[in-house]
């Protein structure tokens, strides 16, 4: 497979495939004879291109063009400041950049060969589109307010192992940015699955997503467990009727996907371990947290996996290249990433107890935020909790919580109940010192641009 277009050239011409984005939609076969890019795609050959698109539909259709063409392409994500920006052009050694109109100018982009994204119009030059070098596809790390790493894949180690077909019915969709590696894997499922796909849009909210991924007929969706909490407490979640349903990017406890399996009944629920540097490392299909000790002795797909000082390592034929610029080695010397996720074995089952960097220190003993929101969501009456530290002079920290209710409780005394109540349950299951000292109800909580729960430092 040289390029996106090459596998896709059976089916274009059958007119299968289509990006369906908020404001119209886009099929594969119009790129046969067509372009989005307002100028020669000749002119960006062999050249290190931002994608730097607002619209998820340009930047989906653009991927289809650019790759085979540019050598290198940097999906920039719209959440990225022009400090951020200025940054990234600089590290991946940009000599152009696609924008759309949405982008407005380009603050903090390079000043050099700029292509306005549109909407497809005739290009006689299309047809005799010719394939380079392999690209590079160049991701950016999330979760930091700095300027993120710049991640080197090729189509190889980001599609190498993901199913091909010639048809069917599927249609996917996804909460995630395509741009960002959850996103990307679902963009290429469909691509390479030849299905249509629903794209998100960040102003959009989730019940009209739901509806307009619902009326396009929906069968495969994604999303962080944090996106699906959204989606359950939206009164909108029957709009669709998935057959599989992915969690990703963050713990998925066992509360959520049997809340899943009760809003989804005829769905496949599925987990998948991915991270941008290390790629998929595998899926969890029998609809229970964690994942199999055995994976440890013999991986899925011919992943290897370790656990080394309670995090988990992994190395795969997915795994990133390196990282662009003056960064770390991005693995080992034996070929391991480290995660940064930390596991831990009960009985023959590894579960997630978190990020290694989000651990609370009180007194010295350690709290893992997520080890305390999976006690709290396991309360019926609550959606999803987030669980920080706050600074304590004699501790240094202690734990607190924010909760988010399935239905608020408007009475006073109800409401302290409750919150003893879910105390209680932290201090039956729970060591002393994780047992939050404050519990507050809040109408919601703030996720990141990649569908994670914004956790603020103490």
């Amino acid at each position: 497979m040289h390029s996106l277009l090459d596998a896709l050239a059976p089916v274009c011409g059958a007119g299968r495939g289509r990006f369906l984005g908020r404001g119209g939609d886009i099929r594969w076969a119009e790129l046969e004879t067509q372009s989005l890019l307002g100028g020669p795609l000749e002119s960006l050959r062999g050249r290190s291109v931002l994608l730097a698109t607002v619209a998820q539909l340009g930047s989906a259709a653009a991927l289809l063009e650019l790759d085979g063409v540019a050598r290198r392409v940097v999906l920039c994500t719209p959440d990225l400041s022009p400090a951020q920006l200025e940054s990234v052009a600089t590290t991946a050694a940009a000599e152009a950049v696609v924008i759309d109109e949405a982008r407005g100018g380009a603050p903090g982009l390079p000043a050099g060969l700029t292509v306005l994204c549109l909407p497809p119009r005739p290009n006689a030059a299309a047809g005799a589109r010719r394939v380079s070098e392999a690209t590079e596809w160049i991701l950016l790390t999330s979760g930091t307010t700095g300027t993120p790493k710049l991640v080197v894949h090729s189509l190889e180690t980001l599609a190498g192992a993901l199913p091909r077909q010639t048809g069917g019915d599927q249609v996917w969709s996804t909460f995630y940015d395509i741009r960002r590696y959850g996103g990307l894997q679902i963009y290429l499922r469909a691509v390479l699955g030849n299905s249509d796909l629903v794209l998100s849009d960040a102003d959009e909210s989730t019940p009209d997503f739901l509806a307009r991924a619902g009326a396009a007929g929906v069968t495969h969706i994604s999303g962080t467990p944090s996106h699906w909490r959204r989606a359950l407490m939206s009164g909108a979640a029957n709009r669709i009727d998935p057959r599989y349903v992915r969690l990703s990017g963050e713990l998925a406890d066992q509360t959520i996907l049997d809340n899943l399996r009760s809003a989804y009944p005829r769905a496949k629920i599925g987990h998948a371990f991915a991270s941008t540097e290390a790629g998929v490392a595998f899926d969890v299909n029998d609809g229970l947290a964690g994942f199999p000790a055995a994976y440890l002795d013999e991986g899925p797909g011919g992943i290897d996996m370790k656990v080394e000082n309670g995090t988990l390592w992994i190395r795969s034929g997915r795994t990133a290249a390196r990282y662009l610029g003056e960064a770390p080695a991005l693995t080992t010397g034996d070929g391991f990433v480290d995660t940064g996720d930390l596991v831990e074995r009960v009985d023959d089952r590894y579960h997630f107890r978190g990020r290694q960097s989000g651990v609370i220190n009180v007194g010295g003993l350690k709290v893992h935020p997520e080890e305390v929101e999976s006690v709290i969501n396991a309360d019926p009456r609550v959606r999803m909790s987030r669980v920080q530290s706050r600074r304590n002079p004699i501790t240094g920290a202690v734990v607190v919580a924010d909760v988010v209710l399935n239905e608020p409780n408007d009475d006073a005394g109800g409401a302290d109940r409750l919150k003893q109540e879910l105390i209680e349950a932290c201090r039956t299951k729970l060591a002393k010192h994780k047992v939050p000292t404050l519990l507050r109800f809040v109408p919601s909580l703030e996720l990141t641009a990649a569908g994670k729960l914004v956790r603020p430092r103490a």
